[in-house]
């Protein structure tokens, strides 16, 4: 893991994000199906997950503010696409998925997906993932740096009855904003019209002669899909998407940006085997009172007992005085200057136009309005916790935007 300092052009403006080397093992850094692509249109290509992947077009800001007003186009081909399914009609793949994951498996219906976690046996997060049900099996994408550990984990812990099928023919793009929609309409038919989907269900359509399965689902906290199709498809697809006068490609620098406005934790910096879920203010993927009362989850006895009594440490959200952002390992100090927590994430926030950041403190500062001091490189910041999400969401669900 290195830190890359990025010049954004469209304010002069610099960035400081985290780039990751190769995996162990790896040769090179890889290619990924767009990667000519993007150098065609200008994406400054930096090694991330051990792909070469863009940090930015136009800018960061710039993409940022387009993302919130228009539709952008994301290359997330480094994330894994996996098939679970079993190797006869009585295998549990349901059960034998629940066995490493709080989420509720059984239940989802066709087409519905669900937000879990990788769990190790003290409760950890190994990684943060989607599980969707797709007609065969049960497809779930987990994060491209973590996706070779993932892979083995579940051999190692899944039945071998369990067939585990990595898509790695398959491109995955995302396409966000709150023109995502209209733009994806003019483009796709299928069994049912694409307004039928709503925030976490997917199906199969067509996307101009394509065989394209699309979620409505993102990582931007705005309205969008992610479009699975086969790689050898994607540029036709990304050109298509991109032809559309609503639609630019965007790179890694906005992601960054719109996740953090959004609260969305980034593995490897604000999720770890460190972290436990509710420590990470993510027990809302502890699945059903099913799952709960069942308690056979990794780390479960933990896990559960953090729920009622608190952890000794929370994720939460701050808005940092001045324009000066906090960045990543900064500290989280008392009143006596003893460390007490750390900054997981850091930035400046566009659509809010001020520096705001992730940080994991003490369960008795983790009120929103609770006043926190900061130090990083020998300077002292002050910052206000915040109610999470920093820019609302605006997915679209049954009955009505979020």
């Amino acid at each position: 893991m290195s830190d890359l300092q990025v010049t954004d052009p469209s304010t002069g403006a610099q960035a400081t994000l985290a780039v990751e080397d190769a995996p162990d093992g790896e040769l090179a850094i890889q290619t990924l199906p767009l990667d000519a692509w993007h150098r065609a249109r200008g994406g400054r290509m930096v090694p991330f997950a051990g792909y070469h992947m863009p940090v930015q077009y136009e800018g960061i800001t710039a993409e940022h503010l387009w993302v919130r007003a228009q539709a952008g186009l994301f290359d997330v081909s480094h994330m894994g696409q996996l098939m679970l399914s079993g190797d006869g009609a009585d295998t549990d793949v349901d059960g034998a998925i629940e066995a490493l994951i709080p989420a509720d498996v059984r239940s989802l219906a066709l087409g519905q997906q669900r937000y879990s976690l990788l769990l190790d046996e003290s409760g950890g997060i190994l990684d943060d993932l989607m599980v969707s049900r797709w007609p065969g099996g049960l497809y779930v994408v987990v994060n491209g740096a973590t996706k070779w550990d993932d892979i083995a984990h579940l051999r190692e812990h899944l039945p071998d009855a369990v067939t585990i099928n990595h898509l790695d023919d398959r491109a995955l793009l995302a396409l966000q904003g709150p023109k995502a929609f209209e733009v994806l309409k003019r483009h796709v038919t299928g069994e049912w019209p694409l307004d039928a989907l709503v925030f976490m269900r997917g199906g199969r359509f067509d996307l101009a002669g394509v065989d394209a399965y699309i979620s409505r689902s993102g990582y931007t906290g705005e309205d969008g899909f992610e479009i699975s199709i086969p790689a050898t498809a994607a540029e036709a697809v990304a050109g298509l998407l991109c032809a559309e006068p609503e639609v630019k490609p965007i790179g890694l620098g906005a992601r960054d940006s719109l996740r953090l406005e959004a609260d969305l934790p980034l593995y490897g910096h604000d999720l770890s085997p460190e972290t436990t879920p509710v420590m990470a203010a993510l027990g809302f993927a502890l699945g059903s009172k099913r799952r709960r009362e069942e308690a056979n989850f990794p780390g479960a006895a933990r896990i559960l007992a953090e729920r009622e009594q608190g952890p000794v440490a929370r994720r939460v959200g701050l808005i940092v005085d001045g324009r000066q952002p906090v960045r990543e390992g900064a500290a989280v100090v008392d009143a006596e200057g003893s460390e007490v927590g750390r900054v997981t994430s850091g930035g400046h926030a566009p659509t809010l136009g001020r520096a705001i950041a992730m940080a994991y403190v003490p369960l008795a500062m983790a009120e929103p309005g609770t006043r926190i001091t900061l130090t990083q490189r020998g300077k002292v910041h002050q910052a206000t916790v915040a109610a999470m999400p920093f820019v609302p969401h605006r997915y679209v669900r049954a009955g009505g935007t979020a």
